[in-house]
């Protein structure tokens, strides 16, 4: 069998091509070929490909222990993590934390956490949001294909509503309605346990919550006992132009899920919450033999000390002031004829891609993508219809970098 072969047809690939080594924000493939990175593993690579912090910190590590399962052997790095994520999360009063292996399997923890709190199953999520490819987390996800195709009845009960963001054009009373309605026709409020959002939607398009209909939800949550659980998996950790997006929304989450940048490149997820919510399952409800490994909790640890002393929020807002300035004179050209909203807050944005009639243009993203990859640029595709480009580099990006990509980008764009 060829290696094509080998791997699951399950499995898209967005790129026909093999990688084989990163530095910063550049990749290079198996033939040699170097490329500006805008994909960043999806938003992993928050302080960009083997920052030379966090391969010291991993190499260290493997040096003295390369796996403990934290629930039988406790292992000092598991606590360093946990120590840094109390003191810094924005949640007011006592937290507690449990780490995993990714995302996905953090949101899974969370739900649990929440139904032992409560005493409930049903949960509220949003249209366009994703959660993970988990039955539990697929469950949550507000979108079918791929996804949820062929799967039949998902764990739950789930139920959706409208995302009201300030890039879209559904409104605060819209979602706040549609909640309301929900406990009035379909389950009672005192049936649902967990409210799960994105601060900020990635595989949505990045689409930011309007912080009026997060202030609800909060209020929602505190009149009927519901846990308000944030999804910070792609947004957390600077992305967003603070640590965590819940930061722009006025209000707190009970428990922020995590993933993705927080392990710098290495498998890690986290949850974090309220004490007393947290630790409601009896000692051996939360777990895992390989969650908190040592040498992702090292790396974890190092992106921390790149946050606290390299001033990657600055960063952030840096590298998005720059991308909104270059999407800004993009519009302003040819080139603009096929932008349509142009989304996003911090360094997390995107671009949407439309027709003249300002329908969605998946046809033209995706020749956009073949032209940049063609000439060195990767960039990763998102949204509802598929016709949004989230822009993804890594905070630590050279900004003469980020000019190279969008001159890429409007040559792909007048090409059309």
């Amino acid at each position: 069998m060829t290696h094509e072969q080998t791997v699951s047809t399950s499995l898209k690939r967005l790129h026909p091509l093999l990688i084989e080594k990163g530095e910063n924000a550049f990749v290079w493939d198996n033939t040699g070929k170097r490329y500006i990175d805008f994909v960043g593993g999806i938003g992993v690579l928050s302080v960009g490909h083997r920052h030379p912090k966090v391969i010291k910190a991993a190499k260290s590590q493997l040096d003295q222990l390369t796996h403990s399962c934290f629930n039988a052997l406790p292992h000092q790095g598991y606590l360093n993590v946990t120590d840094w994520l109390a003191n810094n999360l924005p949640i007011t009063g006592p937290l507690t934390s449990m780490l995993t292996n990714s995302g996905a399997e953090s949101m899974e923890n969370a739900l649990k956490v929440a139904r032992a709190y409560t005493g409930r199953t049903g949960v509220i999520a949003f249209d366009g949001g994703f959660h993970g490819r988990t039955l539990a987390t697929l469950a949550l996800t507000g979108k079918v294909a791929p996804y949820k195709n062929k799967l039949g009845p998902l764990p739950g009960p789930v139920h959706h509503v409208p995302f009201a963001s300030i890039n879209n054009d559904i409104m605060v009373e819209d979602t706040l309605k549609a909640i309301h309605r929900l406990f009035k026709v379909t389950i009672s409020s005192e049936d649902i346990a967990a409210i799960v959002l994105e601060p900020v939607q990635g595989e949505g398009g990045f689409l930011m919550a309007d912080p009026e209909m997060v202030q609800g939800l909060r209020k929602i949550c505190d009149d009927f006992g519901i846990v308000l659980i944030a999804d910070e998996i792609q947004s957390g950790f600077a992305r967003s132009g603070k640590l965590f997006a819940m930061e722009h929304m006025g209000c707190e989450a009970d428990i922020i899920v995590m993933g993705k940048a927080i392990g710098g490149g290495f498998p890690l997820g986290a949850l974090t919450g309220r004490a007393e919510m947290m630790n409601t399952l009896a000692p051996g409800g939360l777990g895992g033999t390989y969650s908190g490994n040592p040498v992702a909790c090292a790396a974890a640890s190092a992106v921390f000390d790149i946050i606290d002393h390299e001033d990657l929020i600055g960063c952030a807002n840096r590298l998005g002031a720059h991308i909104k300035d270059k999407i800004d004179q993009l519009c302003e050209t040819k080139a603009g004829l096929h932008i349509g909203s142009v989304r996003g807050v911090g360094a997390m944005r995107a671009i949407e891609i439309v027709n003249p009639d300002g329908s969605a243009a998946a046809d033209k993203l995706a020749k956009i993508l073949t032209h940049c990859r063609e000439n060195g640029l990767l960039l990763m595709p998102s949204g509802e219809n598929g016709n949004v480009i989230r822009f993804l580099p890594p905070l630590t990006i050279e900004l003469e970098n980020v000019d190279r990509a969008f001159t890429l980008i409007e040559d792909a764009l007048s090409a059309l």
